[in-house]
């Protein structure tokens, strides 16, 4: 697909790994459709994209909520008139063990740390899936959908509901590819490994430290290099159902 000109809408856009997807975009012409929760950080990197003088429309929205995706793509449809790409990049974390067991007591991962994960990082790919795929069908237009899961879908400690909310995302990307390829649209993902966000920043560096060792090429990945692997499943052609990992090796 050519990225200029087109309509791409990308969730959890206003910083980290949306905003680098959705600057990288812009860098070639894509007109955007960005979509967080956050006001502020979505007018800040709107701002930050005025270089590229390509049309950008921000939309705050939360993606775990149905009635909520379906108002936020038909108002993108509106807007544009036309959507040609989605990446599905919008998540959140709640890390804890599944028990803790100390001094005869056992603590268990509770549903307010699994659930949210779950609505925003499997749910909320489901809806703007659906809903960007539906929209690309009713304007006859060929499309792609990018989601982003992690390499975390094998399995983390610690990571219960990530894992498996990551695990889904990549198992939906194959059966979208399967299922919606007779009508010309494309669904790959991208897994990162551990990667040079604000999030990751904000780690104590002995921690880091610990990070870095564990990844053969003793190195953070980088949000451009995570962007330029999605820009590689939009612009080809013969890529679908796949999940890319970008980890520098690692195996968590």
């Amino acid at each position: 697909m050519n990225i200029k000109n087109n309509v791409f809408v990308v969730t959890g856009a206003a910083r980290g790994l949306g905003f680098a997807i959705a600057k990288d975009l812009a860098s070639f012409g894509a007109k955007l459709a960005l979509v967080d929760m956050n006001s502020e950080t979505l007018k800040a990197a709107v701002d930050a994209l005025s270089e590229y003088n390509v049309e950008v429309r921000t939309y705050v929205t939360n993606v775990a909520v149905e009635e909520d995706v379906v108002a936020l793509f038909e108002q993108i449809q509106q807007d544009f008139g036309q959507i040609d790409g989605l990446v599905n990049n919008a998540g959140i974390t709640r890390d804890g063990l599944l028990l803790k067991h100390k001094n005869g007591e056992t603590k268990k991962l509770a549903m307010t740390a699994w659930q949210p994960v779950i609505d925003v990082n499997l749910t909320g790919v489901f809806l703007c899936g659906r809903e960007a795929a539906a929209k690309m069908l009713e304007n006859g237009r060929k499309g792609v959908i990018v989601n982003i899961s992690s390499v975390c879908r094998d399995g983390n400690i610690g990571q219960s509901n990530y894992s498996a909310a990551k695990a889904g995302v990549a198992a939906l990307t194959a059966t979208w590819g399967k299922e919606l390829a007779q009508h010309g649209i494309r669904v790959g993902a991208v897994a990162p490994g551990f990667i040079n966000t604000e999030m990751v920043q904000a780690i104590p560096e002995p921690v880091l430290d610990k990070i870095r060792a564990k990844v053969p090429l003793r190195r953070l990945g980088e949000p451009s290099e995570i962007a330029h692997t999605v820009r590689y499943i939009v612009e080809n052609d013969y890529f679908t159902t796949r999940t890319i990992a970008i980890d520098g090796g690692v195996q968590v």
